[in-house]
């Protein structure tokens, strides 16, 4: 009875990713005919914007525990396939950038293959494995400009040990067709482009603007730590981001933009505190 039971387990996680995707379709429509309209920026510019917000990379291949180093290689197949589609794409004031609406279902039709996924608590390989680099990266720019972000998600545990992390811990976004989307508003009057790009070593990106922004922003990590609860280790800081005048250097606004609080699947070197 029980080995049935866990046969048709697969069947029925199948059918609710299912059922939650098309309640994301629904909703996208349903809110289409509200007022406000949502809508989603299209239009993609060849020629860059000439004022730059914020420009970050980050590397291909780093050292992920004990997962298949070929799943970082499909990985970058995977990330070629996505960047035609999100390069020179421009924000409009009231657009609202979606990254499955621009990405689309990656099959393998499409020519996408296997790549690492965390999913459902757990590290797996999948079709299309690998895009949440892509939308840590746009993210991370995004935390950089006065840009609304209006849906974002976390993984809601720590896999890997950290290998050459440059950015705070809890600071990227998980993506999940269709479902689990990174979306992010433009409130402003002057328009926004998204540049990506790869190199032999790096994922590259920047985001730029039709005008000139008075405002820079900084984000900073606080309060990290690891805690024991039990038998388990978890994982926890806050990320905040402070508004600076250009002209003055005056810090206008400081707030709280994140708190992490995440499962780690390993035994961390930093060991901090117990519960």
């Amino acid at each position: 009875m029980l080995k049935k039971m866990l046969r048709k387990i697969p069947f029925f996680l199948l059918c609710r990713i299912t059922q939650l995707r098309l309640q994301r379709k629904w909703r996208d429509i349903r809110q289409n005919r509200q007022s406000p309209k949502l809508v989603f920026a299209a239009e993609r510019q060849e020629e860059t914007y000439p004022f730059r917000c914020k420009k970050h990379q980050s590397l291909l291949r780093r050292k992920l525990g004990n997962s298949n180093p070929q799943l970082q290689e499909n990985k970058i197949v995977n990330l070629a396939l996505c960047i035609p589609k999100l390069d020179g794409l421009v924000i409009h004031p009231n657009e609202t950038f979606s990254f499955w609406r621009q990405i689309g279902k990656p099959t393998r039709r499409k020519g996408f293959i296997d790549g690492l996924l965390l999913s459902h608590g757990e590290v797996r390989s999948g079709v299309g494995g690998g895009l949440c680099q892509l939308a840590n990266l746009l993210y991370w720019l995004v935390l950089h400009t006065p840009l609304q972000v209006t849906e974002r998600h976390h993984h809601s545990f720590d896999p890997f040990p950290d290998d050459r992390r440059t950015l705070p811990f809890g600071s990227g976004a998980s993506v999940y067709y269709n479902y689990v989307d990174l979306r992010f508003y433009n409130p402003c009057e002057q328009s926004f482009q998204i540049k990506v790009w790869m190199t032999d070593k790096h994922l590259k990106g920047s985001i730029q603007s039709d005008q000139h922004l008075p405002y820079s922003y900084h984000i900073e990590e606080r309060h990290h730590q690891f805690i024991q609860q039990d038998e388990k280790w978890f994982r926890q800081n806050e990320i905040w981001r402070r508004k600076i005048d250009k002209q003055s250097g005056q810090c206008m606004d400081i707030k709280k933009v994140l708190s992490n609080f995440s499962e780690v699947k390993y035994i961390p070197y930093e060991k901090t505190h117990t519960v």
